[in-house]
């Protein structure tokens, strides 16, 4: 008897070269099976799927009142995402933004709390200047211990950002919380001179946005024109290639984690000196995490980060409306981030490999 066995598991082989056309196309596909997927979630769960439809991916867009409130969003975003970017393409992966970004925002309150009565133009400067020094210094104990003693920096990060957690809650229900604000776990109201301008009248967008964008610049010289920018990448690509050739791992890895609690710190200051005008509870927005999305979602480069930012503000703008207009739980909001990033990196994975069926084997007769 004469049989054939066949496995119908098939395997991932590497493409000798990505499609361009294919990885340009790979975020929105991403991003529209990430939409169909969050309707029939939502149609599960007995809500209207052309209601969260409309909430979620339209309203943002019909009224300047709306829109505004997408580009306040934005800039936070696509700062903590630039500065991410830059460390996972040296395979540095900082996930720890969150606590980065509280911190920054701790450092910058500093300034407004111990100083109330202080007034100039130079008051909001410094403080977003020392939220970024913040940031940075507790990026540096995770550089510290994957340096030193070879401790993962996604889990000493990611750890970190609990502690900084715990140190906002201990300053606000203790030496920093405001003692006329009715028991409530907040600093003091800022002045006005550590309030960061305003960019457009009659909105809360603040002069933070030109930041991010500066930001953004700044990340596409660094790495496109700059040969530090050069040994970060090749570093990520080619880790073997780049000790041979005499690049140095640890300064990577401390420059990543540096220039990443940067960029958070400077949102967290931005945010504290911007929308919120004090140090509140509810500073963990969230977007130290959701920076990771828009990192990987923008294809880790700096005009795609700029593009993805602007999807993800949406999204959180689309989603509060969602939450009003058509009684969607935040789960689901969050859910649709989660499934984002996954049909990105599913996406991404077919346009760098392709699928390999095994041929027919003889069996004996």
């Amino acid at each position: 008897m004469t049989g054939s066995a066949l496995s119908i598991v098939p395997s991932l082989v590497r493409r000798d070269r990505a499609s361009l056309a294919a990885t340009l196309i790979a975020p929105p596909v991403a991003l529209a099976v990430a939409i169909l997927l969050n309707l029939l979630l939502a149609m599960a769960i007995g809500r209207s799927p052309s209601a969260v439809l409309h909430a979620m991916l339209l309203e943002p867009f019909l009224s300047w009142a709306s829109f505004s409130e997408v580009l306040l969003k934005t800039g936070p975003l696509l700062l903590i995402a630039q500065g991410l970017a830059i460390g996972f393409r040296a395979r540095v992966f900082n996930i720890g933004a969150e606590g980065q970004f509280v911190l920054g925002a701790i450092f910058a309150s500093a300034i407004p709390v111990w100083f109330p009565q202080a007034t100039g133009g130079w008051i909001w400067p410094l403080m977003l200047l020392l939220g970024a020094i913040g940031g940075a210094l507790w990026a540096s104990i995770t550089a510290f211990w994957r340096v030193r003693l070879n401790a993962n920096e996604i889990l000493v990060s990611l750890m970190l950002s609990l502690v900084a957690v715990q140190l906002l809650y201990f300053l606000l229900l203790g030496p920093w919380k405001d003692p006329n604000g009715f028991n409530f776990p907040q600093s003091v109201l800022f002045q006005v001179d550590a309030m960061v301008p305003t960019l457009i009248p009659g909105t809360r967008v603040n002069v933070s946005l030109l930041l991010a964008v500066a930001a953004s610049l700044a990340a596409w010289v660094f790495m496109q024109k700059s040969f530090l920018g050069y040994t970060l990448q090749v570093g990520g690509m080619a880790p073997r290639a780049a000790s041979y050739a005499g690049f140095n791992e640890s300064r990577a890895i401390w420059l990543s984690l540096l220039i990443g609690g940067f960029a958070a710190g400077l949102a967290g200051a931005a945010e504290v000196a911007g929308p919120l005008g004090q140090l509140q509870r509810s500073i963990p927005t969230g977007y130290g995490y959701a920076a990771i999305i828009v990192a990987y979602l923008g294809g880790l480069h700096p005009l795609g980060i700029v593009l993805s930012s602007l999807v993800m503000a949406v999204i959180y703008i689309g989603g509060d409306n969602a939450m009003v207009s058509a009684n969607l739980p935040i789960a689901v909001v969050r859910v649709f981030q989660g499934i984002l990033l996954l049909s990105y990196l599913i996406a991404v994975a077919f346009v760098r490999y392709r699928l390999a069926w095994p041929t027919a084997a003889r069996s004996p007769t």
